[in-house]
């Protein structure tokens, strides 16, 4: 076979940049990260932190899933579940109708959401010196900051912490940030203190309100300088941003934002939060109209998306402001009308179908982690994801199966086609699926033909290697 490209003639110094690029590429963007994202971030003020604060949020849903939706049909319609139509009326109908697939969706759905309200209610707690908290005189906050952090040692010593924890500080701009440094230092001061000059497993600092790139160069330095002081392991202290302002989509000269604040970050950032309602109102957009599916947040989730997209960085979207509260509260001793419980129960099911809604738009979107502001939200955080998990399984769970079959080969099941990239999205689909209880190991095994292994790999390139070897 005849060629003309000869050792003489070759661009070798174009070939060496080619190849250093590449090098650098796969370095930038190593995919996905390994690492188990929660569901979801749930954000309380520091002055109202204790060591059962996790567990009591889930007696508190738990309450709220008996009064407002006491079996899966009531439950089912009162998120708006795709397939809350298809359901019967009444517990006898409920009950013939038990092997259709709407009835058996409806009951897998509830009984997963009930067993994680009381197994692990909370997935991701950020102790909340910000919005969430409010300017209090130093004093107060100095307190604060050092009995939250106790409580955090002492829920992880009790076996009562969250799988994550972390603390958002108030913004690092010129009027808050001496407060906001003094508070990240006492807390974490006291935190490895307290823990015997350790951190909790998935400890991470939140930076809010970022208007200038110094501000997490800033962040940065303050970590490394707590590490040293403490004698911690270097980058141990891990933080994540939120992008809540335009200067954090895209900079002043025009330039995306993201990629350089992720530069600055030197691999500390793990995370970025979308915060809906300070971003909308950066966009001058009113109040009546700040929800998380306005077009606005679409275009800066899509721009956080397109930035950090194959990097190790999770996304996270923001929260529903409504709350599953309702109106009336009983005196002591005392019992609510009949009315007055009707219309608790419109509110709160009214508030659990946005919820619902505004979590399935951010899971299509490619959002699989949201904010939670009390504790009668996270049963229509379980049951909108469980339910986005479980309605695709078969589907999800035939494409991936042939995939594998096929070993790499692109296939065609029905009329959709797949290629490689498809196989590790299927793949990751069952990893988030199990992750966050929709589904178990077992059911997945079963449904994709991989074992415990396999899933352990976390990579379809992986999964077929030792396939084809």
């Amino acid at each position: 076979m005849k060629t003309s490209l000869t050792p003489e003639n070759l661009p070798h110094a174009t070939l060496a940049r080619l190849a250093q690029a590449n090098r650098d590429f796969g370095t930038a963007f190593p995919g996905e990260a390994s690492r188990r994202q929660p569901v979801h971030t749930v954000y309380g003020g520091a002055h109202l932190f204790k060591a059962r604060t996790c567990q009591r949020s889930g007696e508190v849903a738990l309450d709220v899933m008996r009064t407002y939706a006491p079996d899966p049909v009531t439950f089912a319609r009162a998120l708006g579940l795709s397939f809350a139509n298809d359901l019967p009326d009444g517990p006898a109908a409920f009950a013939a109708a038990a092997t259709s697939t709407s009835a058996i969706l409806a009951q897998v759905v509830y009984q997963r959401v009930l067993e994680k309200l009381a197994r692990e209610p909370v997935e991701d707690f950020r102790i909340d010196f910000e919005d969430g908290y409010g300017n209090r005189p130093d004093a107060e906050e100095d307190g604060h900051a050092v009995a939250a952090a106790e409580q955090v040692a002492e829920a992880v010593a009790s076996g009562t912490a969250p799988p994550f924890v972390g603390i958002r500080i108030k913004p690092l701009n010129e009027e808050l940030r001496a407060r906001s440094v003094r508070t990240l230092d006492l807390f974490v001061t006291t935190l490895v203190t307290r823990m015997g000059g350790r951190l909790p497993e998935g400890f991470v600092v939140t930076l809010p309100k970022i208007t200038v790139p110094e501000q997490v160069e800033a962040l940065v330095g303050l970590l490394e300088a707590l590490e040293a002081a403490l004698a911690l392991p270097p980058k141990s202290l891990l933080f994540e941003v939120m992008v809540e302002t335009t200067q954090s989509i895209f900079l002043p000269d025009g330039r995306v934002a993201l990629p350089h604040l992720m530069a600055l970050a030197k691999g500390r950032c793990t995370g970025a939060h979308f915060g809906t309602y300070d971003y909308t109102a950066g966009c001058s957009i009113t109040a009546a109209h700040q929800y998380m599916a306005h077009p606005a947040c679409d275009f800066a989730k899509h721009v956080m998306k397109v930035s950090l997209a194959g990097t190790t960085v999770m996304l996270s979207d923001g929260a529903t402001n409504v709350m599953p509260i309702g109106p009336h509260r009983a005196a002591e001793g005392a019992a609510l009308g009949a009315a007055e419980l009707a219309e608790n129960r419109a509110v709160v099911h009214r508030a659990w179908r946005l919820a619902h809604d505004h979590i399935r738009h951010s899971l299509v979107t490619g959002f699989y982690q949201g904010w939670d502001l009390h504790p009668a939200q996270l049963p229509a955080r379980y049951g909108a994801v469980y339910a986005f998990f479980l309605e695709g399984l078969e589907a999800a769970g035939a494409r991936l199966k042939a995939f594998l079959d096929k070993a790499a080969q692109a296939t065609l099941l029905g009329d959709v086609f797949d290629d490689a990239a498809t196989g590790q999205g299927l793949l990751n689909y069952f990893l988030r699926a199990i992750a966050c209880g929709a589904l178990t190991e077992a059911e997945a095994e079963q449904m994709t033909g991989l074992g415990s292994a396999d899933f352990a790999t976390r990579s379809f390139v992986k999964i077929l290697a030792a396939r084809k070897g």
